[in-house]
């Protein structure tokens, strides 16, 4: 294995659940819930809805008026922090000579904020869904992360919290492994003991 390719949201970075309020957790529940996400909200990772459009759409889903659903997203994005665990671990990676890229689906809004953190100084590439146009698990970004990076599937680790996501990579030979976002130590162990033991 010589790439190791991180999901962001649920792997690399989360809310912290001390500092963010249960209103935004409830607000936001079907984020985390394991079902497929709402089409509006793929189209906001896919960068073909604005945040006031996405906005329109959440609130008309929540039952709450446009500005309730939009100054909650806006306040959603500052309790994301690094997944301590998932940062040490990508410290050591990049300190074994693996090369490390993201692959994520994720809106302008919320890469914005998340490219301010010390753990992205160790990528060596990134594919975002939004600045590509693509959603995983579609077949297209994984063969755009492969072809940018000049990336041997065989050679590449794809890790992700969804499970649809890793399968789709293995699909077209990328070796997966699933994330349990709700216990990201056990899941940093593991691939401590594939990749650095």
């Amino acid at each position: 294995m010589k790439n190791i390719v991180f999901d962001l949201a649920g792997v690399v970075v989360a809310r912290n659940q001390e500092r963010c309020p249960q209103y935004i957790m409830d607000y936001f529940y079907f984020i985390n819930s394991g079902e497929a996400l709402p089409e509006f909200w793929d189209d906001y990772d896919r960068g073909t809805r604005d945040i006031d459009s996405v906005a329109q759409c959440l609130a008309e889903f929540r039952g709450s008026d446009f500005e309730t659903a939009k100054s909650r997203m806006l306040e959603a994005v500052t309790y994301q922090e690094q997944v301590a665990p998932t940062a040490e671990l990508i410290a050591e990676l990049k300190a074994a000579g693996y090369r490390l890229f993201v692959l994520s689906n994720m809106s302008k809004d919320y890469i914005e904020f998340l490219r301010e953190m010390p753990v992205f100084q160790h990528f060596d590439g990134e594919i975002v869904s939004c600045e590509v146009g693509l959603i995983k698990p579609e077949r297209e970004i994984y063969n755009l992360l492969l072809d940018r990076y000049n990336l041997v599937p065989e050679q590449t680790m794809f890790i992700d919290d969804r499970k649809p996501n890793v399968d789709a990579a293995a699909e077209v030979g990328i070796n997966p492994f699933h994330f349990d976002r709700n216990d990201p130590e056990k899941s940093c162990e593991q691939l401590r003991c594939i990749l650095l033991k």
